[in-house]
């Protein structure tokens, strides 16, 4: 199977199963993929996503070289409008929050599908290339526009016109990634702070990650309103008595981290 789905707790762990390829973007895959944050997205079992590459080479690296060579039209059907075709505009649908666990080479395409997550926790093994211009191609799933806003519009440019790999400390320090674990602990990691936000109530969490991502688009101004006018609306609904059991629940929470 090209894509592996396993639940616990509130988490699904999504892995690209295409290590002898390293995880390469097939027409199969990415079709499997998207139809996997799909289902996801309307399983009410499932608060949280974690999505990652089986091996240690790589996340994925992008489309299939060798597929796009022998099959015509391959390389259209790369950038479909629809959600049923295409990873990226499925992960970008998905109300729940995905956290990206970058074992290995995230590249092209495959740094596409990492900036699409909502998270970033990179293994000390991980790099990142946009090797779209080196290949003669330009980027379909939104790389041109999430870059510049995640890094900076010189950096983006950096790694975008020259293809240069980046290290998973460098990523780090320029804020494409949360954070940098050892191999080892990458995957735990990434489903221990998954179940952290699976806790939050499923409702709250779909509103809020949909405010971030509105006001991401929106000037300072304009999202500042679209946050007083989600903000009247969810929060006269709710009750005294529901605060007063969560702020126990919240400060029994923080004397555990404590």
């Amino acid at each position: 199977m090209t894509v592996l789905v396993e639940k616990a707790d509130g988490v699904a762990t999504i892995t690209m199963n295409r290590p002898e390829a390293m995880n390469a973007l097939s027409i199969e895959l990415r079709k499997t993929l998207a139809a996997a944050f799909a289902a996801l997205s309307a399983d009410d079992e499932v608060r949280a996503i974690v999505l990652t590459g089986a091996g240690t080479r790589a996340f994925t690296a992008g489309l299939d070289l060798k597929e796009l060579a022998s099959t015509p039209g391959a390389l259209g059907a790369a950038n479909p409008t629809s959600a049923t075709d295409d990873p990226v505009l499925a992960m970008e649908a998905c109300p729940k929050p995905i956290i990206g666990a970058v074992n290995g080479v995230a590249i092209t395409g495959g740094f596409e599908v990492a900036l699409a997550c909502d998270v970033l926790i990179a293994s000390t093994n991980a790099r990142f290339a946009d090797t779209h211009a080196r290949v003669g191609i330009l980027p379909g799933w939104g790389l041109s526009a999430k870059l510049s806003r995640t890094i900076g519009l010189m950096r983006a440019k950096e790694l975008s016109l020259s293809g240069n790999f980046l290290d998973a400390k460098t990523a780090y320090e320029w804020g494409l990634v949360n954070r940098v674990v050892e191999p080892d602990d990458l995957l735990a990691t990434a489903q221990k702070l998954a179940r952290d936000m699976a806790s939050i109530d499923p409702q709250t969490a779909r509103t809020y990650k949909k405010l971030i991502d509105g006001g991401d688009k929106l000037s300072a101004g304009e999202a500042r309103r679209l946050e007083s006018a989600t903000t009247q609306a969810l929060n006269a609904a709710v009750t005294p008595e529901s605060i007063a059991q969560r702020r126990e629940q919240v400060q029994a929470r923080g004397r555990s981290q404590g």
